[in-house]
């Protein structure tokens, strides 16, 4: 998973961009393609598997449907990628999912956990802490995974904080759909001129197992 993986404290800066393309697109499958539509209800970093290449595989997709409410609620593992009003009313919808997309890709961003009680209370919650900082240059400087050692474009890590400002909005209705999040991960992509991160991209497989992962 990208929260036990060794080597994501040394994954460069296009195979991060790679994680979060490749679960947008496995979110926006379920979301857009599923018939019915699923809604994750628990998309966390833990819940992304990494294969050898860093290729994420989307796992408990659907599980979440088998738990109550109030249990999600209650982990505190759960805390900090809880969209707002998951927290105020326990509904969850695709645009929760999305909130919960816009944490993964800012622990990608950072290294840093989406809620971590080591951490002085302002920087507990990874979004709390990082939002108002997103927008800021110099700021999102700083606040980069040290871990990167400083080798990343700086349009690209720019471009990378916008997508996930839209995600983290605090009202459900001003976040995009994950189709538009795809698009905007690849036109970053693009612009970057990453080719690496979109290997194959276009001969993408999507499959649903019976283990509950999607795999793209």
């Amino acid at each position: 998973t990208i929260q036990t993986s060794q080597s994501l404290t040394a994954t460069a800066w296009n195979s991060r961009v790679k994680i979060a393309l490749g679960s947008a697109r496995a979110l926006e499958y379920m979301h857009e393609t599923c018939s019915p539509s699923i809604i994750h209800k628990n998309f966390k970093s833990s819940n992304i598997l990494l294969d050898n290449e860093l290729n994420p595989h989307v796992s408990d997709c659907g599980f979440a449907e088998l738990i109550p409410n109030q249990e999600l609620q209650e982990s505190d593992e759960n805390s900090g990628y809880r969209a707002p009003e998951v927290t105020m009313s326990g509904q969850y919808s695709q645009k929760s999912d999305v909130y919960s997309f816009g944490v993964v890709m800012l622990e990608l961003l950072t290294g840093r956990k989406a809620f971590d009680r080591s951490q002085p209370w302002p920087q507990q919650s990874l979004v709390r802490w990082a939002s108002p900082q997103l927008h800021d240059i110099d700021a999102l400087d700083q606040m980069v995974d040290p871990a990167l050692e400083g080798l990343y474009p700086a349009k690209s890590l720019s471009r990378f904080a916008d997508a996930i400002a839209l995600c983290v909005q605090p009202e459900p209705e001003f976040r995009p759909p994950m189709s538009e999040v795809v698009q905007s991960l690849v036109r970053l992509v693009q612009r970057s001129s990453m080719g690496s991160v979109l290997s194959g991209g276009e001969s993408i497989s999507r499959r649903y197992d019976n283990s509950g992962d999607y795999t793209f």
